[in-house]
């Protein structure tokens, strides 16, 4: 299975252990798409999801925080949350307003954490 797939995979299960979450998109830290499950302009969403990932890391050290663990964004319309997943890549998760900001930490991180795993076996077996 190619690593587009398997992330896909897990973008799919997200959804499903938290009916709240309405998209997600996993990129490179360079801001290339990887897989997404999300409406909108994706090649844009990559862009700046990687560009906050890198400011957010910079300021978790800067401010002496210990490494970067994830940037939520509130708005009106709902929540962005935004997780390192391993060195290679960055997960934006996109959640409805009421969504349990507890449940959506958990699940936000265990995914990021997951796709974290898949990239090393893939890049292992290559």
């Amino acid at each position: 299975m190619e690593l587009r797939d398997e992330v896909r995979q897990e973008m799919v299960l997200l959804r499903q252990r938290m009916p709240e979450v309405n998209g997600s998109i996993a990129c490179s830290v360079d801001g290339l798409p990887i897989a997404s499950d999300m409406s909108g302009d994706v090649e844009q969403a990559g862009a700046l999801s990687s560009a906050l990932l890198a400011l957010s890391r910079r300021m978790a050290g800067m401010v002496d925080k210990g490494t970067f663990e994830e940037t939520l964004i509130s708005g009106s319309n709902g929540y962005a949350a935004f997780y390192a997943a391993g060195p290679k890549i960055v997960l934006t998760v996109l959640a409805r307003p009421g969504a349990n900001l507890g449940l959506l930490r958990l699940e936000g991180r265990r995914t990021a954490a997951n796709l974290a795993a898949i990239t090393t076996r893939m890049s292992l077996t290559q």
